[in-house]
């Protein structure tokens, strides 16, 4: 089964910066592209980067670019949304996803607050 585990959530100040890891299990990670979305309290679940499998390309949604950045160690099956700059609009659960461009899990997500 697949499973993904996000963690490095947290309190953070405006400005501020926070590195998030998903852990990836229960399929080959290094044959899929890998996604990060985001949910905001009171709001649905939004894309907000993806990264392909070799780690060569990645795509951001417009709000997030130049401020976030995603990158992959295939080695250890690991995903990572470094987080600089964050505003109060950061603020929220963050899930990763198996597949590019894609906002469905079932993981848990990891939250941030940003104050």
């Amino acid at each position: 089964d697949v499973q993904l585990v996000e963690s490095g959530g947290g309190s953070v100040q405006a400005g501020g910066s926070l590195r998030l890891s998903c852990a990836a299990s229960g399929f080959t990670f290094t044959n899929f592209g890998m996604s990060w979305s985001r949910q905001a309290p009171g709001k649905g679940r939004k894309w907000i980067a993806s990264i392909n499998s070799g780690g060569t390309s990645t795509w951001y949604e417009r709000v997030v670019k130049g401020r976030f950045t995603v990158t992959r160690d295939n080695a250890k099956k690991t995903l990572y949304l470094q987080l600089n700059n964050v505003t109060n609009e950061d603020t929220g659960t963050y899930y990763c996803a198996k597949d590019l461009f894609s906002s469905v899990t079932e993981s848990q997500g990891t939250q941030v607050t940003v104050s």
